[in-house]
């Protein structure tokens, strides 16, 4: 992987103010603070003759494709391991005697995992090169994944499943630095961010495909099988495509010692470990247990000591942190997290109740449901190629509303009092059209902000930030959801809420507490649309080739 030097003078400017001779980060000065501010808050829309200049590939094209691929693999086999576990998860309980209330570890463990050391793992990767990250990552995901058919007990098959999320949270930040930094800002660089995204839709799409079709005429055990295959297909592939950089920020002279902050690594994994065990955990034992919210108190603490401590180290300039928390001045940038946040819970809500919606309430099969989900990898595909090109001509907050505001259209459609019976194709067809269009657009956008908004050398962090932010605004998002969904539950049949019991197929109650957290999906997206149209207009388009000062 060859990073690209920025080719304008005001990038070059940023670049250069957030690191010393020795490749160290240091505290900028006023006159860098005005300038970095000034590059993270609008995109230059101004025609110069650079814009009309054709952007050579860094390699041939068949290898630009090959390198573009590769990477995408990281993204599909996330989605694709965590929406195919779904479909199998009854069977697994029932095969390996997993107590109903504890079988969604099977998936909570993998979600964990991803989640908490993303930040670590970009930091890293920036540090001793992306694509032996990457492919660590990949091979890590091979080997633990052909390993979980083969464990015969609940504890250990769970313990695999994070050291799966573990591999993951190594390989998909890297997967979009390495993009980041492979391709100079243009039309090169859109076409693979919009590659990229699609990867996650798709991913979905074969995940329950392919669990649809093994669990209905083989053993569940072979999804991990395939899985385990193409992970290691990508880790060869890697090893064969991706280029060795010229140098990292290690061999720029920077120790280990100097630039991994240890520290700062293990308050922010224990914090993000710590608010996602609780968050998953309240839904499972329920919230009046004393320890969920003294854990979340505590996470909530280890998460401002990491920011105070990453703020210190950024001022003295003795370490490198392991994120800049100046970059969060700029307003623009601080909702930009936002919006991934409250988008991704909104998408990802979407899709895990409109399964339950299908799969519990009308009592289909798994490959009946997953026929449903179809036309979301279908609409996936056809969408990046059309942001491929949109990106470049369109405002960033136009697409950005349009992304946000069909995903909430999509959660509605399940939201509001249609009957229950009403065919699929309409309001479940559409739905799912709506929903990846918006997905696919969104993610794009807000990867292209960020990679522009930070340098070279922190690319792989910054896609771990944005990883980081959705996962987190998932798992606070489908605990309110699930909390609505309960109570309306729990109203409706005159019980209490530790009673509450499960989605039962045709029931009313079961169908308006589906109904009550798709409502609240559709509130997240409308959020994420608000911050869009409020901190995003006038931002120029992201992914126009020229100077970029967004």
């Amino acid at each position: 992987m060859m990073p690209m030097p920025p080719n304008d003078t005001l990038e070059k400017a940023v670049v250069t103010h957030e690191k010393g001779d020795s490749g160290v980060a240091r505290p900028p000065t006023s006159d860098e603070s005005s300038l970095s501010e000034a590059a993270v808050d609008v995109v230059d829309d101004v025609d110069s003759p650079e814009q009309n200049q054709p952007r050579e590939l860094p390699f041939s094209k068949g290898r630009c494709i090959a390198i573009v691929a590769t990477v995408t693999g990281a993204s599909f086999l996330n989605t694709m391991s965590g929406q195919a576990v779904v479909i199998i998860l009854p069977t697994i309980g029932r095969d390996l005697n997993i107590p109903e209330a504890r079988v969604q570890w099977v998936v909570s463990a993998y979600s964990l995992a991803f989640g908490c050391f993303l930040l670590l793992w970009g930091r890293i990767a920036d540090i001793y090169g992306k694509r032996k990250i990457f492919i660590w990552g990949s091979a890590w995901v091979a080997v633990t994944t052909a390993a979980n058919p083969f464990l015969p007990n609940e504890i250990a098959f769970d313990l695999f499943r994070g050291l799966q999320g573990l591999g993951a949270a190594a390989n998909v930040p890297t997967a979009i630095g390495i993009l980041a930094t492979t391709f100079a800002p243009g039309k090169a660089k859109n076409y693979a961010i919009s590659c990229y995204a699609a990867g996650a839709p798709l991913g979905a799409v074969f995940g329950n495909l392919i669990a649809g079709f093994i669990a209905q005429y083989r053993s569940w055990k072979w999804v991990f099988g395939v899985i385990a295959i193409m992970a290691a297909a990508v880790t060869v592939a890697a090893i064969a495509i991706i280029p060795p950089p010229k140098h990292t920020l290690l061999q720029e002279g920077a120790s280990v010692k100097a630039s991994v902050d240890w520290i700062g690594a293990f308050l922010i994994t224990a914090g993000l470990f710590a608010l996602l065990f609780a968050l998953t955990e309240g839904n499972v034992v329920g919230w009046s247990m004393p320890w969920v919210p003294v854990l979340i108190v505590i996470s909530l603490a280890l998460v401002v000591l990491f920011v105070s401590w990453q703020r210190h180290l950024e001022n003295t300039g003795k370490r490198a942190p392991i994120m800049k928390v100046s970059v969060f001045h700029s307003k623009r940038f601080s909702a930009a997290m936002a919006t991934m946040a409250l988008f991704f819970s909104s998408f990802n809500g979407f899709l895990m109740y409109a399964t339950y919606f299908f799969q519990d309430y009308q009592g289909l099969s798994p490959l009946e449901t997953t026929l449903r989900f179809i036309p979301t990898g279908v609409v996936g595909v056809i969408t990046a190629a059309i942001v491929s090109q949109l990106l470049a001509v369109v405002p960033t907050y136009m697409m950005l509303a349009v992304g946000n505001l069909c995903v909430s259209v999509a959660c509605m459609l399940f939201a509001i009092p249609i009957p229950s019976d009403t065919t699929y194709w309409a309001f479940g067809f559409p739905a799912m059209i709506l929903s990846v269009f918006g997905a696919d657009i969104t993610w794009p956008c807000l990867i292209l902000f960020t990679s522009h908004s930070l340098p070279q050398e922190d690319q792989a962090l910054g896609a771990a930030l944005v990883n980081a932010m959705g996962q987190v605004g998932r798992a606070i998002s489908l605990a309110i959801a699930t909390a609505i969904q309960t109570a309306v539950m729990a109203k409706e049949r005159g019980v209490s809420v530790e009673h509450v019991g499960r989605v039962e197929q045709w029931e009313t109650a079961s169908l308006l507490g589906l109904r009550a957290a798709e409502w609240c999906n559709a509130a997240l997206g409308l959020s994420a649309l608000f911050v869009v149209l409020v901190a995003f207009r006038g931002s120029g388009i992201i992914g126009k080739v020229g100077v970029q000062k967004h």
